[in-house]
């Protein structure tokens, strides 16, 4: 299953990244997306990591 296996998940992949191009072109997707982006770059009180201990 070697080869066809490989061809399958290709064709997979191909398809889903064709639905996510699609999905990713529509306006209210491009904002929500936007708003998304807003919200992470822009939250207060720095990382959300703990700090490195010495």
């Amino acid at each position: 299953m070697g080869f066809l296996g490989k061809a399958m998940k290709s064709g997979l992949a191909l398809k889903a990244a064709q639905i996510a191009k699609r999905e990713m072109a529509k306006p209210e997707n491009q904002r929500k997306a936007k708003e998304l982006l807003s919200k992470v770059t822009h939250r207060g009180g720095g990382s959300s990591r703990p700090p490195a201990r010495p």
